[in-house]
């Protein structure tokens, strides 16, 4: 068997939107689909018409993909953490920075011992994101 990716899918818990608005200012991400549980099931309950059952998100050269999940569904965090390799220091300080905002600092970005920028920081959602950056 050969993989040739893996995309982080979350399950927000019904913060689709409030996700997208987060990694649209922090990452300059890109809606690329989105599909709400009504669009796809017209008889689904009212409350969940809206919900986003599926949304997929470019970040630079990688996608990422999210959805409200069905109601049962456990929020992200504490088990995970995102990994993200950065080529652009500035970069990665403001989007680290965006997250830190409304999140939470785990270890702040320093110049860690193999050669590049390095931080950690739980984003608002719950999300653990790693960030390893290249030194220009």
């Amino acid at each position: 068997m050969t993989i040739s990716k893996a995309t982080p899918y979350l399950i927000v818990g019904g913060q689709s939107e409030r996700a997208i608005a987060l990694y649209q200012a922090a990452f300059r991400a890109e809606v690329k689909s989105l599909q709400r549980f009504g669009d796809v099931n017209g008889s689904c309950p009212e409350a969940q018409k809206q919900r986003v059952m599926h949304a997929e998100l470019t970040l630079g050269g990688a996608t990422l993909m999210l959805s409200d999940g069905d109601g049962e569904t456990p929020s992200p965090g504490g088990v995970v953490s995102i990994a993200l390799n950065l080529d652009d220091p500035a970069q990665a300080h403001e989007s680290f920075e965006v997250l830190a905002k409304s999140g939470k600092t785990i270890q702040p970005l320093f110049d860690a011992p193999w050669g590049a920028l390095f931080g950690v920081v739980v984003d608002e959602l719950g999300v653990s994101w790693m960030f390893n950056c290249a030194k220009s």
